[in-house]
């Protein structure tokens, strides 16, 4: 983990669900723009056959850069 270009909010009753976020990712975190109590980093989520329907949502903060 090198950014948090993944950053993601995940629909709270999931949230617990996940296994906790490190040291490290809660570090990147700090760095993401509108992050809030559920965010984690998408690329540090196992997705395992109990997550079978995890909603997410991206920041409103987020921007698209192929967009500009």
């Amino acid at each position: 983990m090198a950014c948090s270009t993944c950053h993601v909010i995940v629909a709270a009753e999931w949230f617990a669900r996940l296994t906790p976020a490190s040291e490290e990712e809660e570090d990147m975190l700090d760095l993401a723009a509108g992050a809030v109590r559920t965010s984690r980093l998408a690329c540090q989520i196992v997705l395992v056959p109990e997550l079978e329907g995890l909603e997410v949502a991206i920041p409103a903060e987020s921007h698209d850069a192929q967009r500009f």
